[in-house]
């Protein structure tokens, strides 16, 4: 089995300077993993560790069952796709694909045969010829993925790989990269600072923070409960909204008061949040949480259109109500003028709880975010 264990690995660079401190993760075999976070937030190290690019100051990683830490890159069975594709400038393509295998001594049939391979999995067959300069950057791209399979390895690592590309080909890629998985069935950890990868292609996110690991999870199920601020924040875009507010019972029921986001909480929700302290608490509201037209267990919030963005499918489009400024997501024919006023709506079944102090998610009573 080609899982990975990272047990309590840590990169001390000296003094008070870590790159990661601590981090403990099993990949499972076969598993697309995503790193995800900020820059300087650890994920790049993490991957370079596994790869034996970078020294592990304390604990252990395991690929397989079998202990890797002190093990050279080339023992480690793994292939590394850089942001950079690190192709060489004067070799062809084929070239390119078979130098690796040439320096290990895999026999020329052997050779051609992965190539060959590679290339009919990769739509590559046409550029074989071809020098890196005469490519476009998805064709390097899709060099440096064939270079790296035709090392047959245990586990792939890619580090930004499709950070290079614009958009349209980013997300070409990003299918092209998930089915190249699906066939492929080979451990992969994917690094990258873009959430929307990060939701479209992992199994599992790995979401990460000044060197520590901060949630891990499905996609959805991290997008849904979010750990903290931070989480819920980083993996959307717009980031979620949040206010601080209060809490305040009675006979009613629970009344909100967050801002400009105030009115009774669904009965459902009251009963969920019921053991939550009504001071010091954050509310958090996702843009398409927020929208233009009423509907259940939403209240009305007007302000004043500060920004639009069209996206096409949808707007997004942002409120200044009395201070506070609040990102909902409309529908595609509403693009109000800058300025004029707008009423949204905020759906208060959708709710997030935080503790202000600590960025903290205040749990439900059912246990869930």
């Amino acid at each position: 089995m080609t899982a990975i264990e990272l047990n309590g690995i840590t990169r001390h660079y000296g003094g008070d300077v870590y790159g990661v401190r601590n981090v403990s993760l099993r990949i499972e075999e076969g598993e697309f993993m995503i790193l995800l976070g900020p820059s300087g937030c650890g994920k790049s190290t993490t991957l370079r560790m596994i790869a034996g690019l970078e020294p592990v100051t304390d604990g252990s990683i395991r690929i397989a069952g079998r202990d890797v830490t002190a093990l050279a890159p080339r023992m480690r069975n793994v292939a590394v796709v850089f942001q950079s594709y690190a192709l060489y400038p004067h070799m062809t393509v084929r070239d390119n694909m078979r130098f690796g295998m040439k320096m290990r001594g895999t026999p020329a049939s052997e050779q051609d045969r992965r190539i060959a391979e590679a290339s009919d999995i990769l739509g590559l067959n046409p550029y074989l010829d071809r020098r890196p300069s005469d490519l476009s950057g998805g064709q390097r791209q899709r060099v440096a993925l064939g270079r790296a399979m035709v090392r047959e390895p245990d586990v792939f690592l890619m580090d930004e790989p499709l950070s290079n590309l614009d958009a349209k080909l980013r997300a070409e890629m990003r299918q092209e990269l998930v089915k190249l998985h699906r066939r492929l069935g080979r451990t992969t950890v994917f690094v990258t600072h873009d959430h929307v990868e990060a939701m479209t292609m992992g199994d599992r996110i790995c979401i990460m923070k000044d060197g520590e690991i901060v949630q891990t999870g499905a996609p959805l199920e991290v997008y849904a409960r979010p750990r903290n601020v931070f989480v819920a924040r980083f993996l959307a875009m717009p980031p979620m909204n949040l206010v601080p507010g209060r809490l305040t019972r009675s006979a009613e029921g629970t009344r909100i008061e967050a801002g400009p986001i105030a009115g009774m909480l669904p009965a459902r929700e009251a009963a969920l949040f019921a053991h939550v302290p009504g001071e010091g608490v954050l509310i958090g509201l996702r843009a398409e949480d927020i929208r233009d037209t009423p509907r259940p267990n939403a209240v009305p919030v007007t302000g004043q259109v500060v920004t639009r963005e069209a996206l096409g499918t949808e707007n997004v489009v942002g409120i200044d109500a009395g201070g506070t400024v609040l990102q909902a997501r409309v529908d595609r024919d509403l693009l109000p003028e800058l300025g004029t006023r707008l009423t949204l709506h905020a759906d208060l079944s959708r709710m997030h709880l935080f503790d202000a102090a600590s960025g903290e998610t205040l749990l439900r009573a059912n246990g869930h975010a």
